[in-house]
């Protein structure tokens, strides 16, 4: 998830109830909860490297457990040695504080579990993702629930009211722009405009009646558990959609005389009821958009998978470092080739289906194209 949505669950998470165990809970729940995020920074290595590490070693159990630790650890630290200087007992209960942490840092694999991008939770052990496929990756209707949540709880004060307001703008424009890109085909999200207006003002109305001093933290707990309400009303969408994709590849299938092996509904930006969906046979892989509701006949498209001479010229490309680390995260991976009966040189192109498809030039980090010399004949 974006880290919008982990710091709203940090500062959730904090006053649901845990900051009672120690003083400087928040401090700590909000960098716990983005913590695993650190490995962003192989970004700085290029676009491949990023893609190679990120949701990795940090987002694992093992990396999960470990920041959890050491941000407490180290604001303990800081806590003990600030009283040090300044002659006066510590504040900080390390125990307390570590708990807090701790749970904070769990959320964030578990919210990164939702969406269809994956985790590795058991590295280093064994590289397998995991996929929820149940939220997108950004999720306007928990930015509203969590969000909301915590700007009740946290926006007292000119300075923090300020803080919040332009985190509403910001959402909102995001939000608004997101919106308007429904031409793509993930359908009508008229509606996601409408509820984050209403929102919005209802929230701006609750904080100007001060409705945090007659809930308190039992806001934030109410957030929490109308997120799981969320997660299950998408969770027997998915399973509306993911029944009907899989009928309509099996028909498809059949009638190209394959075999369906795997596949899957992802969810799409702000619509709970249209989701993408990519099934793979033994000689082709398709992908769909689909409504839930069977409101709408999807249109198909089918990626062949490269056999003969094209095989042996994805082979080629795929020993590339770039492609070696795109086909290990590619969940749906497809390969098309410019010209299978070249004389010198081909283009072969990488992508993978979850974000993108072959085209003329690669775009972003989920797809490559890969110049190769053709095989003598």
């Amino acid at each position: 998830m974006d880290p919008l949505t982990h710091s709203f669950v940090g500062i959730a998470s904090a006053k649901a109830g845990l900051e009672r165990l120690s003083p400087w809970t928040i401090t700590a729940c909000l960098p716990a909860a983005n913590a695993p995020d650190i490995d962003v920074v192989a970004g700085f290595g290029g676009r491949w490297a990023a893609l190679h590490y990120h949701r990795g070693i940090t987002h694992s159990v093992v990396g999960t457990v470990a920041l959890g630790i050491a941000i407490p650890s180290l604001l303990f630290l800081i806590n003990k040695l600030s009283a040090r200087v300044r002659r006066h007992s510590a504040a900080v209960r390390y125990r307390g504080l570590l708990i807090a942490s701790l749970i904070a840092a769990a959320t964030h694999p578990i919210l990164d579990w939702t969406n269809n991008y994956g985790i590795r939770l058991l590295l280093p052990w064994n590289s397998r993702w995991f996929y929820g496929d149940l939220v997108f990756i950004v999720d306007p209707y928990i930015w509203l629930i969590i969000g909301g949540a915590a700007f009740l709880l946290t926006s007292q004060g000119r300075a923090k009211l300020i803080i919040w307001a332009a985190i509403a703008i910001l959402t909102s424009l995001i939000v608004f722009a997101a919106s308007a890109s429904a031409t793509q085909g993930i359908g009508n999200l008229w509606p996601a405009r409408i509820i984050w207006t209403f929102a919005i003002v209802a929230l701006a109305k609750a904080r100007w009646r001060r409705m945090d001093q007659r809930i308190g933290a039992a806001a934030a707990r109410g957030a929490f558990a109308l997120l799981l309400v969320y997660w299950g009303a998408l969770g027997w969408q998915h399973a509306n959609a993911y029944r009907r994709g899989e009928e309509i590849a099996q028909r498809v299938a059949e009638q190209q005389g394959e075999q369906l092996n795997r596949a899957a509904a992802m969810p799409v930006a702000a619509n709970p009821f249209s989701w993408l969906f990519v099934a793979e046979t033994n000689s082709a892989t398709y992908r769909f958009l689909i409504s839930s509701t069977g409101s709408s006949s999807p249109q198909v498209s089918r990626f062949e998978k490269p056999s003969g001479r094209a095989a042996e010229l994805v082979g080629t490309a795929a020993r590339d470092p770039r492609a070696r680390i795109l086909l290990e995260f590619a969940r749906f991976p497809v390969e098309q080739i410019e010209d299978s009966d070249c004389i010198s040189q081909t283009l072969v192109e990488f992508a993978d289906l979850r974000y993108t498809q072959p085209q003329t030039r690669a775009r972003g980090n989920f797809a490559l194209n890969v110049p190769v010399d053709c095989p003598d004949r």
